[in-house]
């Protein structure tokens, strides 16, 4: 190795052609920029650091701006969420009047808000556990298993051992998990499943350009939780497969976190969800499922909303900018991460002024340290502009949860930042049923009570290389 950079060195033709690829590759990237930009500042960023330094930039282009989703884009043209819109309508499982008022959430969807539906809401990590378990236990045809993290631990195994068995009684088994969230995971984990009949796959096992960089590929991330069953019902949320899901890391001890238990047409919207992430993932094409008829074991309507980096415009931005937009009372959100681009603090700033009573609820502990100064910045900007920030006492926040006046609540994997809204995967799951809201209401409620109010000097009496750190990361709002 030493030998050949000393080679390299020592030969300026060698060194030439490097120089000249990397301003090569610098004009690609360049014009892919321009021609696929989706915010002026961001582009022009990227474009004049292609310019005045093509290394290291190109690198870190390709890593964390260049998107290779067009054929996932493609993909679900080719599925359409319009066919399922129209065999919904046929089944009779379409709320038109919800829909029509939440009219941005339903174009970001491309789905229209589905009615006849139970809902479960499940607070902390042995309730959501313990209900997908005996879920699985039921499948008779089907499980569809997506998460970010998968753990090769005692929860992970716990679910290893339920998959494998359902496998081997005839139930067909898909598992996808994130190649950077469950970068742990073992190879003895997968092979174990894969011998049972499970079909397991990384989110970007086909896609062999986005695996090029190894460690480095880090920005583009699947971060849905979601498991469906028969097409009958469906879990998603907050929780990872992992025991800090459990409470059972002794570094973050209690583990505050949000899902819900759907039964009824949106657990089909969520498996078409799935679906998509599937055949892209894998190139494996899954039958799509159009039912003849369907049951309603409930009154509820709501809504699934995947949201991703293969949309076209900033979709998941728009609709949360949109959803704080039109509270009139009451907006309370919560979410682990805090990382809010200008749009969505422009929103809320308007929203205090309105007379909103707008409260955002972050954890007091951190796990992601650079996220958690960047957070702690913009929390003291929120504070300036009236808008109360809580922090939660009892263990390590992280529901992602949002619940506006008596009217919409939406909870999902959504964090508060750039990545959620632009860069990851996401799905958020949004209900208007009075029995939803007050079930929201009542575990916020009691959130907010094991929560303290930060105060508007908090951080200006941080020692200054606290304060220093926190703007720093703050700078790296975009990227986080």
């Amino acid at each position: 190795m030493g030998e050949s950079f000393t080679y390299i060195m020592e030969n300026s033709r060698v060194v030439a052609a490097i120089v000249l690829a990397f301003y090569a590759l610098a004009v690609v990237c360049a014009v892919r920029e321009l021609m696929n930009s989706r915010t002026s500042q961001g582009s022009i960023a990227w474009i004049m650091s292609l310019a005045i330094l093509p290394f290291p930039t190109v690198p870190l282009y390709l890593t964390f701006g260049w998107k290779l989703f067009d054929d996932y884009a493609a993909l679900q043209a080719y599925h359409g969420r319009k066919m399922l819109t129209k065999r919904a309508r046929a089944l009779g499982i379409v709320d038109e009047v919800t829909s029509k008022q939440w009219p941005v959430l339903t174009h970001v969807s491309q789905l229209p808000f589905l009615t006849g539906n139970k809902v479960d809401l499940l607070i902390d990590g042995t309730d959501t556990f313990a209900s997908i378990f005996a879920g699985l236990a039921r499948a008779k045809n089907y499980i569809l298993v997506q998460s970010y993290t998968i753990a090769d631990d005692s929860l992970g195994n716990r679910l290893a051992d339920i998959l494998v068995e359902r496998a081997q009684a005839g139930v067909e088994v898909l598992v996808l998990f994130d190649d950077i969230g469950s970068s742990g995971l073992s190879k003895d984990y997968i092979s174990r499943l894969k011998a049972s009949g499970v079909q397991i796959y990384g989110f970007n096992h086909r896609h062999k350009f986005m695996r090029l960089y190894g460690p480095l590929r880090i920005n583009y991330r699947n971060h849905r939780k979601v498991v469906v069953v028969d097409g009958l019902e469906a879990w998603v949320g907050g929780h990872n497969v992992a025991i800090d899901y459990l409470g059972e890391n002794p570094l973050f001890g209690a583990w505050r976190d949000t899902h819900v238990h759907v039964q009824g047409p949106a657990a089909l919207a969520c498996a078409l969800m799935f679906r998509e992430d599937w055949e892209w993932s894998t190139g494996l094409e899954l039958p799509s499922e159009a039912p003849e008829a369907i049951d309603f074991p409930g009154d509820e309507t709501i809504l699934v909303m995947p949201t991703g980096p293969a949309d076209k415009l900033e979709n998941c931005a728009i609709a949360f900018t949109d959803v704080i937009a039109r509270a009139q009372k009451r907006l309370w959100i919560v979410s682990p991460y805090f990382v809010p681009e200008l749009d969505v603090q422009t929103a809320l700033y308007a929203a205090a002024m309105r007379g909103v009573d707008v409260r955002i609820l972050l954890p007091e502990k951190a796990d992601h340290i650079l996220v958690w100064l960047a957070s702690y910045a913009h929390a003291s900007t929120m504070i300036d502009h009236n808008v109360p920030v809580y922090r939660y006492q009892k263990g390590f926040l992280h529901e992602k949860v949002i619940l506006v006046d008596d009217d919409i609540a939406g909870i999902g994997t959504v964090n508060f930042d750039n990545r959620s809204f632009a860069i990851n995967f996401e799905v958020t799951l949004w209900f208007t049923h009075p029995n939803m809201i007050s079930k929201v209401d009542e575990m916020l409620k009691v959130d907010f009570q094991n929560s303290r109010a930060t105060t508007p000097d908090e951080l200006r009496r941080r020692a200054l290389w606290f304060r220093i750190l926190a703007q720093l990361a703050r700078l790296l709002s975009p990227t986080l």
